[in-house]
């Protein structure tokens, strides 16, 4: 079982070095989480709190300025596609200066974990942004680095030599494993006691055996979520420390944890959900993104299979699962497809799958980067436009007709998405998570695709009328209850009966029928 539900607003009187700050402490839970949706921010890309709009070459890897000011700045622009949860990248401090792989401006380089970046802000920042979050009930989680510190050689020889004073609270070489690169990824003792990084930029693999380290890193958590309040916590290369090491760390947070485990396979994934509340679900991620982005090669079905399999075999199944499609690790849809049917089917995903929906900052945008650094463009360049961008209202719309579906249905949080056989398999998908219908192809924008929904499913009632909320266009069910759809032009559908949407609502108003309770159909 989920850890006890916890939803507790505490006034906390935090003194600062110029100022009296009273957060507001959610504490909020995997059951709690699982009704949000987030928006995926890395800090130094997003916004200015002047306002200002920088140059910012992502191949240069360099800091180009956005910070927790910026963010405050533009939290009605977040808010306002629907997302009451937002993700920000590490905050502590960070190795300075150039190394071989840039500077640290995306903060996954840590040098003292008891001090803030202060390229992003100052601790008063910091709270001010938790604040802002919750006075507009939306949910601040913060990314977290266990693994590893950074810092540079002092040396070119081998073994190389570290000043270790700078890695605090740490500062001796006890702390953390012998160096040695990780060479054999089927070796599981070699992946987690092993270091990330390469002789140029070799990342300190931390001694998580070492009772010490454990014990200042589960202190340091404990404190960190206090001292902000922070709702929840994404971690860091997960699969590279013990197993477990990661309940009593979880526990010692105090909030829900989704960690990444960077791996298609659900197998080995799915222990880590024993740990912590959930993961990142990148074994789905890389089914969607293989059947999405390889043309008419790419195979539907294998989501279907992968999806089932984690629901199977994840702790929780996959209610608590982070459900993404692209992020800052990993190249942006349109680095590969530029068919705008194809990427709206690919964006729908996570909103109509189990667990927590969680967007990239520039999907809406259109952001095209492929892989790492060039997928953390800055979005000022885009003056965070809201006029005219299809794929900002696409996500607006998208969370409108999942808050619907989960006042509507008390149990659709925790009901599997079930997935209805269609005759071409490789092309479409057809999922099912009452009262949601969602009809997704890879064709693109020129096929003509069909989708059947046989009365057998038991999902829709005789002659009942259902409202694409993509389009607000409708269709009628046959005397049986049954479902037959065809599209030519690729975009993706999601069906909901007129009779779940609000009257007075945003969402398709004019075909609601009225508001009625679930009634399972």
């Amino acid at each position: 079982m989920t850890r006890t539900i916890r939803y507790v607003w505490a006034a906390a009187a935090i003194i600062a070095s110029t100022s009296l700050f009273f957060t507001t402490v959610l504490a909020a839970s995997a059951d709690e989480w699982s009704k949000r949706s987030i928006y995926q921010i890395v800090t130094d890309r997003f916004a200015l709190g002047n306002g200002a709009s920088p140059r910012c070459d992502t191949g240069e890897k360099k800091y180009c300025g956005g910070n927790w000011q910026g963010i405050i700045s533009k939290l009605d622009y977040i808010q306002g596609m629907g997302f009451d949860a937002i993700w920000i990248s590490p905050i502590v401090e960070n190795i300075e200066g150039a190394t071989e792989g840039g500077e640290a401006y995306h903060g996954y380089w840590a040098q003292n974990i008891n001090s803030l970046n202060a390229h992003f802000g100052s601790a008063d920042d910091l709270r001010s942004l938790s604040n802002a979050l919750h006075e507009r009930n939306m949910y601040l989680m913060v990314d977290v680095v266990v693994n590893h510190l950074v810092a540079n050689p002092t040396s070119d020889s081998w073994p190389q030599t570290f000043d270790y004073s700078l890695l605090q609270p740490f500062g001796g070489s006890n702390c953390f494993h012998p160096e040695c690169f990780i060479t054999d990824y089927n070796n599981q003792t070699n992946v987690e006691q092993c270091w990330l990084g390469y002789s140029g930029l070799p990342l300190l693999d931390l001694d998580t055996e070492n009772t010490t380290t454990v014990n200042t890193m589960y202190n340091w958590v404990k404190d960190l979520v206090s001292d902000y309040s922070i709702d929840g916590l994404r971690v860091d290369t997960v699969k590279h420390v013990r197993k477990d090491f990661w309940p009593e760390f979880a526990a010692n947070a105090g909030v829900y944890t989704v960690g990444e485990v960077f791996i298609g396979d659900v197998p080995y994934a799915a222990p880590y959900t024993n740990g912590l509340d959930s993961i990142l679900d990148y074994p789905t991620y890389f089914a969607v993104y293989n059947a999405f982005t390889n043309g008419a090669s790419g195979n539907m079905a294998v989501i279907a299979d992968m999806v089932t399999q984690a629901q199977n075999q994840y702790n929780h199944g996959t209610f608590y699962v982070g459900s993404f499609v692209e992020n800052h690790d990993n190249p942006r849809i349109q680095s590969v497809v530029s068919d705008q049917s194809i990427v709206k089917n690919v964006i729908t995903w996570p909103f109509i799958n189990d667990g927590i929906p969680i967007i990239y900052y520039g999907q809406e945008q259109g952001y095209q980067g492929g892989n790492d650094p060039a997928n953390r463009e800055a979005l000022w360049s885009s003056g965070f436009n809201t006029e005219s961008k299809p794929l900002l209202n696409h996500i607006k719309t998208l969370n409108a007709a999942r808050k619907q579906a989960i006042t509507y249905n008390p149990s659709f949080l925790y009901s599997k998405v079930n997935f209805i056989p269609q005759s071409s398999a490789s092309s479409t998908l057809a999922v099912s998570k009452p009262p949601l219908l969602a009809l997704l192809t890879n064709g693109g924008s020129s096929s003509t695709e069909s989708w059947s929904i046989p009365n057998s499913a038991g999902l829709f009632s005789a002659n009942e009328t259902l409202v694409d909320v993509l389009t607000c266009d409708t269709v009628v069910t046959g005397s049986d209850g049954s479902l037959s759809v065809t599209a030519r032009d690729g975009l993706p559908k999601v069906f909901m009966p007129a009779k779940t949407l609000s009257p007075t609502g945003s969402l398709c108003a004019g075909e609601a029928e009225g508001p009625t309770g679930f009634n399972g159909a």
